[in-house]
């Protein structure tokens, strides 16, 4: 059987157990919960490591970004993460927690059982510790033309739509580009450099189907590619991941119908 291991110099080793919390009396309180986090600094050199914290989470929110507020407030502050909105909206703080793509303030930390594992999203570059690069994944979606684009003269007021075709957007224009449903997928590991990947595909598709555009010839021609869109094998993983429900893979197969029925 062929068996894989991480190159020399990236597999994470036992990093630094910090001192748990202790109360008024010198007791380890009685709501506590164990956290071992990803911690790497590619300026430093050396091999990633899994550092181990005790939260007390009688002083703490209910989910995972306020732990993790917590331990860099009190704890460590030399901890890294991206954070903003703390509501699920904003997609800056996606991660793998308890190995899963999620969003570490939408993530209650009751629902994780035994000690909480945070690691940065996989098989993406680290820049450092829970942030991971993004460059190339956000050049993958301006690469597919995210806005409306017409050949028709501008009306004066506004480009009209139906109630009908505005609902065919629903359950693609929510996604936040968080990026948790492309780091879950197989063949965007390997191939994200020339596959778009589940979240680039789903806007790709949003455009493509709003009755207000008028490239969508223009855009199902730059698709038609064995790798920008034919790497997805419908696994299904991007929408089990995908932190607001939608499921990107429905959407790639619309588009592959599309180019199969332009080509009939």
């Amino acid at each position: 059987m062929v068996q894989y291991t991480l190159p020399k110099g990236s597999k994470p080793k036992k990093g630094k157990t910090w001192d748990g919390p202790k109360g008024a009396n010198g007791k380890k309180p009685k709501r506590t919960k164990e956290f071992r986090v990803y911690r790497y600094d590619p300026e430093a050199g050396g091999n990633p490591r899994i550092d181990t914290y005790e939260v007390d989470l009688s002083s703490c929110g209910p989910m995972v970004l306020d732990a993790l507020i917590k331990i860099k407030n009190e704890i460590d502050p030399t901890l890294t993460f991206r954070r903003s909105c703390r509501e699920g909206v904003c997609g800056s703080c996606a991660m793998n927690i308890a190995g899963t793509n999620t969003l570490a303030c939408t993530k209650s930390i009751t629902d994780i059982s035994g000690p909480v594992k945070v690691y940065p999203l996989p098989h993406m570059s680290v820049v450092k510790d829970l942030v991971p690069d993004l460059t190339n994944f956000y050049a993958q979606y301006a690469s597919i033309g995210p806005f409306l684009q017409t050949k028709t003269p501008e009306p004066e007021v506004e480009w009209k739509q139906s109630p009908e075709d505005r609902a065919k957007l629903d359950g693609l224009y929510e996604c936040i580009l968080c990026a948790c449903c492309s780091t879950s997928c197989p063949s965007y590991w390997w191939n994200s450099d020339r596959y778009l990947g589940p979240a680039a595909l789903l806007q790709a598709y949003r455009w493509i189907i709003d009755s207000r555009d008028e490239m969508t010839g223009e855009r199902l021609d730059f698709l038609e590619d064995p790798f920008r869109l034919y790497r997805c094998h419908t696994i299904m993983n991007c929408a089990s991941t995908c932190p607001k429900g939608l499921n990107p893979a429905r959407a790639i197969g619309e588009i592959k119908q599309l180019l199969v029925k332009r080509g009939v």
